[in-house]
Protein backbone atom coordinates (compact mmCIF):
# COMPACT_ATOMS: atom_id res chain seq x y z
CA UNK A 1 0.00 0.00 0.00
CA UNK A 2 1.58 3.44 -0.94
CA UNK A 3 1.37 6.12 1.40
CA UNK A 4 -0.20 9.04 0.56
CA UNK A 5 1.85 12.57 -0.14
CA UNK A 6 1.69 15.54 2.83
CA UNK A 7 -0.88 18.27 1.39
CA UNK A 8 1.17 21.10 0.73
CA UNK A 9 0.95 24.30 -0.38
CA UNK A 10 3.94 25.78 -2.82
CA UNK A 11 4.11 28.77 -4.29
CA UNK A 12 4.76 29.23 -8.07
CA UNK A 13 8.58 29.83 -8.38
CA UNK A 14 9.53 33.12 -9.60
CA UNK A 15 10.36 33.23 -13.47
CA UNK A 16 14.08 31.80 -14.09
CA UNK A 17 14.44 30.98 -10.15
CA UNK A 18 16.06 27.81 -10.34
CA UNK A 19 15.71 27.56 -6.51
CA UNK A 20 11.81 27.46 -7.13
CA UNK A 21 11.87 24.83 -9.61
CA UNK A 22 14.18 22.93 -7.53
CA UNK A 23 11.47 22.89 -4.32
CA UNK A 24 8.53 22.13 -6.81
CA UNK A 25 10.46 18.90 -8.21
CA UNK A 26 11.13 17.50 -4.82
CA UNK A 27 7.91 18.68 -3.50
CA UNK A 28 6.26 16.59 -6.20
CA UNK A 29 7.34 13.20 -4.93
CA UNK A 30 8.07 13.66 -1.26
CA UNK A 31 6.21 10.60 -0.57
CA UNK A 32 8.68 8.46 -2.91
CA UNK A 33 10.52 7.33 0.04
CA UNK A 34 8.07 5.63 1.85
CA UNK A 35 6.84 3.95 -1.10
CA UNK A 36 10.10 2.82 -1.85
CA UNK A 37 9.85 1.22 1.75
CA UNK A 38 6.48 -0.39 0.92
CA UNK A 39 7.46 -1.94 -1.76
CA UNK A 40 10.48 -3.53 0.10
CA UNK A 41 13.52 -1.66 -1.30
CA UNK A 42 16.24 -0.79 1.20
CA UNK A 43 16.39 2.12 3.33
CA UNK A 44 19.28 4.46 3.56
CA UNK A 45 22.09 2.52 6.20
CA UNK A 46 22.34 5.46 8.94
CA UNK A 47 20.33 8.61 9.79
CA UNK A 48 21.62 10.58 7.90
CA UNK A 49 23.61 8.73 5.49
CA UNK A 50 26.80 10.96 4.52
CA UNK A 51 27.79 11.06 0.36
CA UNK A 52 30.76 12.61 -1.18
CA UNK A 53 29.88 13.47 -4.37
CA UNK A 54 31.80 14.93 -7.19
CA UNK A 55 30.37 16.46 -10.81
CA UNK A 56 33.07 16.12 -13.57
CA UNK A 57 32.74 17.62 -16.93
CA UNK A 58 34.00 15.28 -19.54
CA UNK A 59 32.83 17.62 -22.43
CA UNK A 60 31.35 20.63 -23.40
CA UNK A 61 28.92 20.11 -26.41
CA UNK A 62 26.74 23.22 -26.69
CA UNK A 63 26.33 27.00 -25.32
CA UNK A 64 22.87 28.45 -26.48
CA UNK A 65 22.96 32.08 -25.50
CA UNK A 66 19.51 32.35 -27.11
CA UNK A 67 17.95 29.71 -24.73
CA UNK A 68 20.16 30.16 -21.76
CA UNK A 69 20.97 26.33 -21.82
CA UNK A 70 24.22 24.39 -21.21
CA UNK A 71 24.85 20.81 -22.91
CA UNK A 72 27.67 18.85 -21.39
CA UNK A 73 28.82 15.24 -21.19
CA UNK A 74 29.08 14.74 -17.03
CA UNK A 75 30.65 12.21 -15.04
CA UNK A 76 28.63 11.58 -11.38
CA UNK A 77 31.11 10.04 -9.19
CA UNK A 78 29.82 9.59 -5.17
CA UNK A 79 31.01 7.14 -2.71
CA UNK A 80 28.64 6.01 1.02
CA UNK A 81 29.66 3.82 3.44
CA UNK A 82 26.71 0.59 3.76
CA UNK A 83 28.19 -1.80 6.58
CA UNK A 84 25.04 -4.09 5.21
CA UNK A 85 26.89 -4.93 2.51
CA UNK A 86 30.19 -5.90 3.84
CA UNK A 87 31.76 -8.87 3.12
CA UNK A 88 34.77 -11.41 3.40
CA UNK A 89 37.01 -11.07 0.64
CA UNK A 90 38.93 -14.33 1.15
CA UNK A 91 35.45 -16.27 0.89
CA UNK A 92 34.36 -14.35 -1.48
CA UNK A 93 37.30 -14.80 -3.94
CA UNK A 94 37.35 -11.06 -5.04
CA UNK A 95 38.47 -7.83 -3.78
CA UNK A 96 35.57 -5.81 -5.26
CA UNK A 97 32.34 -6.51 -5.87
CA UNK A 98 31.48 -5.09 -9.39
CA UNK A 99 27.98 -4.15 -11.22
CA UNK A 100 28.12 -2.55 -14.41
CA UNK A 101 25.88 -1.81 -17.32
CA UNK A 102 22.01 -0.77 -17.13
CA UNK A 103 20.74 -4.95 -16.24
CA UNK A 104 23.70 -5.68 -13.37
CA UNK A 105 22.94 -2.02 -11.68
CA UNK A 106 18.87 -2.62 -11.91
CA UNK A 107 18.87 -5.84 -11.51
CA UNK A 108 21.50 -7.84 -9.67
CA UNK A 109 22.97 -4.98 -6.63
CA UNK A 110 20.36 -5.04 -4.22
CA UNK A 111 22.13 -2.35 -2.41
CA UNK A 112 20.75 1.20 -1.20
CA UNK A 113 21.78 4.13 -3.58
CA UNK A 114 20.76 7.64 -4.01
CA UNK A 115 18.93 8.24 -6.66
CA UNK A 116 20.39 11.27 -8.09
CA UNK A 117 18.61 14.00 -9.42
CA UNK A 118 19.61 17.18 -11.57
CA UNK A 119 17.38 20.16 -10.84
CA UNK A 120 17.81 22.16 -13.19
CA UNK A 121 18.43 19.48 -16.00
CA UNK A 122 15.87 19.64 -18.94
CA UNK A 123 13.96 16.27 -20.29
CA UNK A 124 16.02 12.77 -18.95
CA UNK A 125 18.96 13.07 -20.69
CA UNK A 126 20.55 10.16 -21.60
CA UNK A 127 22.56 7.78 -19.27
CA UNK A 128 25.58 5.79 -21.33
CA UNK A 129 27.29 4.23 -18.16
CA UNK A 130 26.75 3.25 -14.92
CA UNK A 131 29.05 1.44 -12.73
CA UNK A 132 29.18 0.36 -8.69
CA UNK A 133 31.79 -0.78 -6.56
CA UNK A 134 31.08 -2.47 -3.46
CA UNK A 135 34.23 -2.96 -0.97
CA UNK A 136 34.72 -5.71 1.92
CA UNK A 137 34.44 -2.57 4.71
CA UNK A 138 30.89 -1.91 3.21
CA UNK A 139 32.49 1.22 1.21
CA UNK A 140 30.38 1.71 -1.94
CA UNK A 141 31.46 3.80 -5.11
CA UNK A 142 29.21 4.83 -8.17
CA UNK A 143 29.75 5.78 -11.39
CA UNK A 144 27.82 7.48 -13.80
CA UNK A 145 28.54 8.99 -17.10
CA UNK A 146 25.60 11.03 -19.07
CA UNK A 147 24.22 13.56 -21.20
CA UNK A 148 22.64 16.23 -19.93
CA UNK A 149 21.16 19.66 -21.38
CA UNK A 150 20.87 22.48 -18.66
CA UNK A 151 18.60 25.37 -18.08
CA UNK A 152 20.88 27.92 -16.08
CA UNK A 153 20.33 31.89 -16.88
CA UNK A 154 23.10 33.98 -18.10
CA UNK A 155 24.32 37.56 -17.42
CA UNK A 156 24.67 39.50 -20.71
CA UNK A 157 25.44 42.86 -19.52
CA UNK A 158 28.79 42.43 -20.93
CA UNK A 159 28.25 41.05 -24.19
CA UNK A 160 30.34 39.88 -26.11
CA UNK A 161 33.04 40.35 -23.76
CA UNK A 162 30.92 38.36 -21.01
CA UNK A 163 32.59 35.21 -18.58
CA UNK A 164 29.56 32.89 -17.87
CA UNK A 165 29.63 31.21 -14.33
CA UNK A 166 26.39 27.86 -15.03
CA UNK A 167 25.30 26.26 -12.16
CA UNK A 168 23.68 22.56 -11.98
CA UNK A 169 22.13 21.50 -8.62
CA UNK A 170 22.66 18.34 -7.38
CA UNK A 171 20.27 16.75 -5.04
CA UNK A 172 19.58 12.98 -3.51
CA UNK A 173 15.90 12.43 -4.90
CA UNK A 174 13.03 11.56 -2.16
CA UNK A 175 15.54 11.80 0.87
CA UNK A 176 15.59 14.77 3.35
CA UNK A 177 18.37 16.29 4.68
CA UNK A 178 18.02 14.25 7.94
CA UNK A 179 18.27 11.29 5.38
CA UNK A 180 20.65 11.46 3.23
CA UNK A 181 23.63 14.80 3.52
CA UNK A 182 25.55 15.08 0.29
CA UNK A 183 29.21 16.52 0.53
CA UNK A 184 32.22 17.14 -1.56
CA UNK A 185 34.29 14.89 -2.71
CA UNK A 186 37.68 16.81 -2.49
CA UNK A 187 39.51 14.76 -4.40
CA UNK A 188 38.15 15.39 -7.43
CA UNK A 189 38.57 19.45 -6.82
CA UNK A 190 40.74 20.73 -9.94
CA UNK A 191 40.19 17.71 -12.04
CA UNK A 192 38.08 19.45 -14.62
CA UNK A 193 40.52 22.02 -14.63
CA UNK A 194 43.32 20.01 -15.43
CA UNK A 195 41.68 18.04 -17.82
CA UNK A 196 40.54 21.42 -19.58
CA UNK A 197 44.61 22.02 -20.15
CA UNK A 198 45.44 18.43 -21.02
CA UNK A 199 42.40 18.32 -23.70
CA UNK A 200 41.63 21.52 -25.28
CA UNK A 201 38.34 19.80 -27.66
CA UNK A 202 36.99 19.59 -24.20
CA UNK A 203 36.18 23.29 -24.89
CA UNK A 204 32.64 24.55 -27.29
CA UNK A 205 33.96 26.75 -30.33
CA UNK A 206 33.80 30.21 -28.75
CA UNK A 207 34.03 29.61 -25.18
CA UNK A 208 36.64 28.90 -22.81
CA UNK A 209 35.69 26.35 -19.68
CA UNK A 210 38.31 28.13 -16.66
CA UNK A 211 37.27 26.45 -14.04
CA UNK A 212 34.33 24.38 -11.89
CA UNK A 213 33.59 24.95 -8.37
CA UNK A 214 31.33 22.50 -6.29
CA UNK A 215 29.63 23.61 -3.25
CA UNK A 216 27.71 21.38 -0.28
CA UNK A 217 24.57 23.44 1.10
CA UNK A 218 21.12 22.86 1.97
CA UNK A 219 17.33 23.94 0.36
CA UNK A 220 14.39 24.34 2.45
CA UNK A 221 10.98 23.49 1.50
CA UNK A 222 7.99 25.10 3.37
CA UNK A 223 4.97 22.11 3.33
CA UNK A 224 1.51 22.51 5.44
CA UNK A 225 3.05 20.13 7.95
CA UNK A 226 5.94 22.23 8.53
CA UNK A 227 9.45 22.61 6.65
CA UNK A 228 11.47 19.96 4.75
CA UNK A 229 15.40 20.94 4.29
CA UNK A 230 17.49 18.92 1.30
CA UNK A 231 20.92 18.86 1.06
CA UNK A 232 22.43 19.30 -2.45
CA UNK A 233 25.64 20.19 -4.35
CA UNK A 234 25.79 23.37 -6.21
CA UNK A 235 28.37 23.13 -8.93
CA UNK A 236 29.15 26.21 -10.64
CA UNK A 237 30.68 25.99 -13.84
CA UNK A 238 33.02 29.02 -15.19
CA UNK A 239 32.90 30.30 -18.90
CA UNK A 240 34.32 33.05 -20.75
CA UNK A 241 33.26 34.00 -24.21
CA UNK A 242 35.98 34.05 -27.25
CA UNK A 243 34.82 37.54 -28.14
CA UNK A 244 37.31 38.91 -31.07
CA UNK A 245 35.20 36.63 -33.55
CA UNK A 246 32.38 38.85 -32.75
CA UNK A 247 34.47 42.19 -32.83
CA UNK A 248 35.62 41.61 -36.16
CA UNK A 249 32.42 40.22 -37.71
CA UNK A 250 30.30 42.79 -36.41
CA UNK A 251 32.08 45.20 -34.04
CA UNK A 252 34.14 46.39 -36.19
CA UNK A 253 32.33 46.86 -39.45
CA UNK A 254 29.91 48.63 -37.21
CA UNK A 255 32.50 51.26 -36.51
CA UNK A 256 33.42 51.42 -39.89
CA UNK A 257 30.07 51.95 -41.58
CA UNK A 258 29.77 55.02 -38.38
CA UNK A 259 32.81 56.70 -39.88
CA UNK A 260 31.84 56.25 -43.38
CA UNK A 261 28.57 58.22 -42.52
CA UNK A 262 31.35 61.42 -41.80
CA UNK A 263 32.04 61.72 -45.39
CA UNK A 264 28.92 63.78 -45.65
CA UNK A 265 30.91 66.56 -43.91
CA UNK A 266 32.93 66.72 -47.43
CA UNK A 267 30.13 66.52 -49.81
CA UNK A 268 28.86 69.65 -51.56
CA UNK A 269 27.16 71.96 -49.03
CA UNK A 270 24.07 72.33 -51.55
CA UNK A 271 24.10 68.59 -52.29
CA UNK A 272 20.96 67.65 -49.61
CA UNK A 273 19.91 65.34 -51.09
CA UNK A 274 23.20 63.20 -51.73
CA UNK A 275 23.68 63.61 -47.66
CA UNK A 276 20.65 62.51 -46.84
CA UNK A 277 21.16 59.75 -48.77
CA UNK A 278 24.10 58.79 -47.17
CA UNK A 279 22.81 59.32 -43.68
CA UNK A 280 19.68 57.14 -44.59
CA UNK A 281 21.68 54.14 -45.56
CA UNK A 282 23.71 54.10 -42.21
CA UNK A 283 20.61 54.08 -40.33
CA UNK A 284 19.18 51.65 -41.73
CA UNK A 285 22.53 49.47 -41.72
CA UNK A 286 22.36 49.92 -37.88
CA UNK A 287 18.79 49.18 -37.81
CA UNK A 288 19.39 45.94 -40.06
CA UNK A 289 22.88 44.95 -36.98
CA UNK A 290 19.93 45.47 -34.38
CA UNK A 291 18.19 42.23 -35.72
CA UNK A 292 21.30 40.22 -36.63
CA UNK A 293 21.85 40.67 -32.35
CA UNK A 294 18.34 40.29 -31.33
CA UNK A 295 18.55 36.85 -33.46
CA UNK A 296 21.50 35.50 -31.09
CA UNK A 297 20.03 36.65 -27.57
CA UNK A 298 17.58 35.46 -25.51
CA UNK A 299 14.90 38.29 -24.38
CA UNK A 300 16.13 40.07 -21.76
CA UNK A 301 14.88 43.19 -19.82
CA UNK A 302 18.08 45.22 -19.91
CA UNK A 303 20.47 46.43 -22.44
CA UNK A 304 23.87 44.46 -23.41
CA UNK A 305 27.50 46.59 -23.73
CA UNK A 306 26.58 45.41 -28.31
CA UNK A 307 22.91 47.25 -27.76
CA UNK A 308 24.30 50.27 -25.88
CA UNK A 309 26.96 50.55 -28.73
CA UNK A 310 24.64 50.02 -31.51
CA UNK A 311 22.14 52.59 -29.79
CA UNK A 312 25.18 55.82 -29.38
CA UNK A 313 26.00 54.44 -33.49
CA UNK A 314 22.47 54.93 -34.51
CA UNK A 315 22.02 58.37 -32.50
CA UNK A 316 25.16 59.67 -33.88
CA UNK A 317 24.07 58.74 -37.30
CA UNK A 318 20.88 60.36 -36.74
CA UNK A 319 22.40 63.63 -35.85
CA UNK A 320 23.93 63.77 -39.43
CA UNK A 321 20.58 64.43 -40.44
CA UNK A 322 19.57 67.91 -38.54
CA UNK A 323 23.18 68.89 -39.35
CA UNK A 324 22.28 68.56 -43.18
CA UNK A 325 19.09 69.96 -43.04
CA UNK A 326 20.72 73.12 -40.60
CA UNK A 327 23.70 73.31 -43.00
CA UNK A 328 21.18 73.69 -46.12
CA UNK A 329 19.08 76.48 -44.55
CA UNK A 330 22.25 78.73 -44.21
CA UNK A 331 22.95 77.89 -47.47
CA UNK A 332 19.74 78.93 -49.01
CA UNK A 333 20.08 82.45 -46.61
CA UNK A 334 23.48 82.63 -48.84
CA UNK A 335 25.31 81.95 -45.63
CA UNK A 336 27.74 79.78 -47.28
CA UNK A 337 31.13 80.34 -45.32
CA UNK A 338 29.49 79.78 -42.30
CA UNK A 339 27.86 76.40 -43.49
CA UNK A 340 31.59 75.47 -44.89
CA UNK A 341 32.88 76.07 -41.47
CA UNK A 342 30.14 73.99 -39.40
CA UNK A 343 31.46 71.04 -41.46
CA UNK A 344 34.93 71.47 -40.81
CA UNK A 345 33.85 71.41 -37.15
CA UNK A 346 31.95 68.66 -37.63
CA UNK A 347 34.63 66.83 -39.38
CA UNK A 348 36.74 66.19 -36.26
CA UNK A 349 33.63 66.91 -33.33
CA UNK A 350 32.07 64.06 -34.46
CA UNK A 351 34.73 61.25 -34.20
CA UNK A 352 34.98 62.63 -31.09
CA UNK A 353 31.92 62.50 -29.27
CA UNK A 354 31.56 58.69 -30.75
CA UNK A 355 35.32 58.05 -29.36
CA UNK A 356 34.10 59.58 -25.78
CA UNK A 357 30.90 58.08 -26.09
CA UNK A 358 32.08 54.90 -26.87
CA UNK A 359 34.73 54.94 -24.00
CA UNK A 360 32.20 55.88 -21.41
CA UNK A 361 30.01 53.30 -22.34
CA UNK A 362 32.80 50.79 -22.30
CA UNK A 363 33.89 51.66 -18.23
CA UNK A 364 30.48 51.50 -17.08
CA UNK A 365 30.02 48.17 -18.48
CA UNK A 366 33.24 47.37 -17.01
CA UNK A 367 32.99 48.97 -13.65
CA UNK A 368 29.28 47.73 -13.15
Amino acid sequence: MLVPMPRMTIQPPACRSILGWMCVAIALFLGRTAQANEAGMPNPPASPTRVKCALLILDVIDIDDVNESLEVELALLATWQDPRLAFDAAEEGTPCKLYQGDFQFAEVFRGWWPQFLIVNQVGRGETSAVTVRVFPDGTVTYGEQRNATLETPMSLHDYPFDTQRLQMFLVPFGNTANEVVLEVDERYLGTTEDRVRHDSQVNVAGWDLQKLEMEADQAHLAVSDGQRTFSRIVTTVQFQRRSWQLVWQMLFPMLVIVSMIWSIFWIDIESLADRLNVSFIGILTIVAYQFVVMDNMPHISYLTFTDTLLLVSFMTMSATIPQSLFIHSLVRQGRQRDAMAIDRACRLSFPIVYTLLIAATFACYSLA
